[in-house]
């Protein structure tokens, strides 16, 4: 009998100058980047915790610790293939991925499509089969502050 589980997946980071800018492994032209242990891309942050909700194996701070010089700078699309690996040890594969950003600027619809493509060669899936969104914090927040960017991404299982 199958299963179908259901994941979701949450990160944010601060912006700062001196760091690049990437979501979905694309790297965007900014004034600021995303600070973190790694490349600090809060989209594939948000889908590997997803999957690994989904698949009921902890998160992404149980793998890939930012206490861990291993993972300092790490690429997160690589990161990601280790978590569908992970994903596919505990018996279960991809269906789809639903992705939101939440970033002030710069705008995202222009580079959409890449994450799009980024993300679903990583999952091993279908374009079709992955989502990305964007959305502004309108000034409220710290999203609308121009503090930080987060996403949010909800990842489908069968097994």
């Amino acid at each position: 009998m199958s299963v179908t589980r259901t994941g979701i997946g949450y990160d944010s980071h601060r912006l700062v100058a001196g760091r690049r800018l990437v979501l979905g492994g694309v790297d965007l032209e900014a004034e600021l980047g995303l600070e973190g242990h790694s490349d600090a891309d809060v989209l594939t942050h948000a889908v590997i915790d997803a999957l690994l909700g989904a698949a009921a194996l902890g998160d992404i701070g149980q793998h890939f610790s930012d206490d861990d010089p291993a993972f300092g700078g790490a690429d997160s699309l690589a990161l990601l293939r280790q978590t569908v690996s992970l994903v596919a040890d505990a018996g279960y594969a991809v269906v789809n991925v639903d992705a939101t950003v939440l970033l002030e600027r710069p705008k995202l619809g222009a580079h959409r499509e890449a994450m799009r493509v980024n993300l679903a060669r990583e999952l091993g899936v279908g374009v079709d089969r992955v989502s990305v969104k964007a959305t502004r914090g309108e000034g409220m927040g710290f999203v609308g502050r121009g503090e930080g960017a987060a996403a949010l991404a909800v990842a489908t299982l069968e097994g």
